[in-house]
């Protein structure tokens, strides 16, 4: 890996282009606007490019065949190596280990507590760090982790094992997600996190379906749950080396896109105006993140809803061999939990990027959860009431087509490469603070009912859904804000976001409000898009609208 030859190749490129930029004249002002700005000011500096929508779909199809492919298939991995923990539960990896009381929701919670404990590293590797380099040293972190947990034999060594699985995945969400934002439009973002995430679903099933199918194997080497384990890891394993041949950094060095796309590629995204990426860390954005009630709403969202879906991950196949299915019934009934899971991601990003309002989405997909869960709660577990509490667990299925919807809100919400990787790993911070909840709450002894547990996580989706309305309110607010600003600086109050259209659209300004004479409007049109490769922060850009 030639990494300081390319960063030091990179210094010089960026001083030619300077030159190129700015002449004699301008050479400071060009230079500093490429070292402070975006990559992707090497491309275009101030220019405009011409980009038709036949352009815009060709370069979004590559990078979907490139981009897109890498992230599903990792994210598979990640969401499979978790998952396969509790389908081990079921194949007798507390027996052979000698688990006893509370140790095996201690398994369940190590991995996000070390998840918690690595977030201030992500902030900081994500932006300095080439995700081309990051992203399969992870990979191959998290694979070695997996399958190290086939020679564990005690609480302590699975414990260590788990722990550092959690220390490779922690930096995946953040670095998917600050992916996402890198390559796509505000637009097509949510079916692109979806496509991603959605694989939860899909590793729910495969881990089903391998567990079911391994656990026939028998070996009088290992048991069931070490073939489990080992099988999963090793293509973990193979996997990385993979990812950093595929793989590109950004725009400007993407190697499935011509010379000529590569400009294109950049200007698609100028409406977004979130940037393509930085090298540069810059600590003000973290102070100015930390001091945004947007912030501590989205941490809230992410806690409550974790914390559910931590039960279904670590808790699912118990609950379901709780209600009186042996171990490979219960394999088999969780694969159409892991089909739901599929579809809901999918249906809650598609009905996102159609009707492009976040917060009624998240509303209306917290709701089925409390159904299920007051039907978990309520029913008693005896053999008649199976059918009414496998529904329960399967409308639990739901809360997992908020989570990316979630995620492509909080990209979308957020300008500036530092503050992104910073709101991602403090989102993700606490996400792992949910999973650690999560099982947490749901102790053995109350098996298999989990009564206290349900009732806890029937109270964190009733906050869910209150915290989404506020922070539809709050950004509600903050547009209103943006129009003030915008006046003041001589522009339209009102901006069309092009960026959530699903055709390209060249940035627009609507002329006539607010007394803005034609002529003036015209001015301040050509002015609006000059800030968005500037790696300026969405408080900072008055031309951000942030979307509800």
């Amino acid at each position: 890996m030639n990494t300081a030859k390319d960063m030091d190749s990179s210094v010089h490129q960026e001083e030619d282009i300077a030159k190129s930029i700015g002449g004699d004249g301008g050479h400071a002002s060009a230079s500093e606007a490429v070292r402070h700005g975006d990559r992707a000011m090497q491309l275009v500096g101030e220019e405009r490019v011409v980009l038709t929508e036949e352009d815009n779909k060709r370069i979004k199809r590559k990078t979907d065949r490139v981009i897109l492919s890498i992230l599903a298939w990792v994210y598979f991995l990640q969401i499979l190596d978790k998952t396969v923990l509790g389908n081990a539960a079921t194949f007798g990896l507390q027996e052979s280990t000698g688990l006893t009381g509370s140790q095996y929701s201690l398994l369940g919670s190590i991995a996000p507590i070390a998840q918690l404990a690595w977030q201030p590293f992500s902030t900081f590797l994500i932006v300095r760090v080439p995700h081309r380099i990051l992203m399969p040293t992870l990979v191959l972190g998290w694979g070695i982790s997996s399958a190290s947990l086939a020679a564990c034999h005690n609480f302590r060594s699975l414990l260590a094992a788990r722990f550092f699985l959690g220390l490779f995945e922690g930096g995946c969400l953040p670095l998917f997600s600050v992916i996402t934002s890198q390559w796509y439009r505000r637009a097509e973002q949510p079916l692109r996190v979806a496509a991603w995430y959605g694989t939860n679903g899909i590793a729910t099933v495969v881990a089903s379906a391998l567990s079911y199918g391994l656990g026939h194997i028998k070996s009088p080497l290992l048991e069931s749950w070490q073939i489990i384990f080992l099988f999963v890891g090793l293509v973990t394993i193979i996997t990385s080396p993979f990812i950093y041949w595929k793989l590109d950094n950004d725009i400007p060095s993407a190697r499935f896109l011509s010379e000529e796309d590569k400009p294109k590629a950049v200007e698609r995204l100028r409406a977004n105006q979130t940037g393509t990426g930085s090298r540069e860390f810059k600590w003000g954005q973290v102070i100015e993140m930390f001091l945004e009630p947007k912030t501590y709403l989205w941490v809230a969202l992410s806690l409550f809803i974790n914390a559910g879906a931590g039960v279904t991950n670590t808790f699912g196949p118990l609950i379901l061999n709780g209600l009186g299915f042996d171990k490979y019934r219960t394999s088999l009934l969780n694969i159409p939990f892991g089909f739901v899971q599929w579809v809901i991601i999918l249906l809650a990003s598609f009905i996102v990027q159609r009707f492009r309002i976040k917060s009624a989405v998240m509303v209306a997909f917290v709701l089925p959860v409390i159904a299920g869960l007051a039907v978990l709660y309520t029913v008693p577990r005896t053999p008649g009431h199976s059918a009414p509490l496998l529904v329960g667990y399967y409308l639990l299925a739901f809360l997992f087509g908020t989570i990316p919807v979630e995620v492509a809100w909080v990209v979308a919400n957020t300008a500036g490469t530092t503050k992104k990787s910073t709101i991602m790993s403090v989102y993700n911070a606490a996400a792992s603070t949910g999973n650690i909840i999560g099982p947490i709450v749901f102790n053995s002894k109350d098996a298999p009912d989990y009564i206290p547990g349900l009732r806890i996580v029937l109270g964190f989706f009733v906050a869910t859904a209150a915290c989404s309305i506020l922070q539809a309110v709050n950004l509600t607010f903050l547009n209103k804000l943006q129009e003030r600003r915008r006046v003041a600086n001589g522009k339209p109050a009102k901006i069309k976001d092009t960026s959530m259209s699903n055709k390209y659209q060249d940035l627009e300004a609507d002329e006539s409000s607010d007394g803005v004479l034609a002529e003036e409007g015209a001015a301040a049109h050509r002015r609006i898009g000059q800030n968005a490769f500037a790696d300026m922060t969405d408080r900072e850009n008055d031309e951000f609208v942030y979307v509800l």
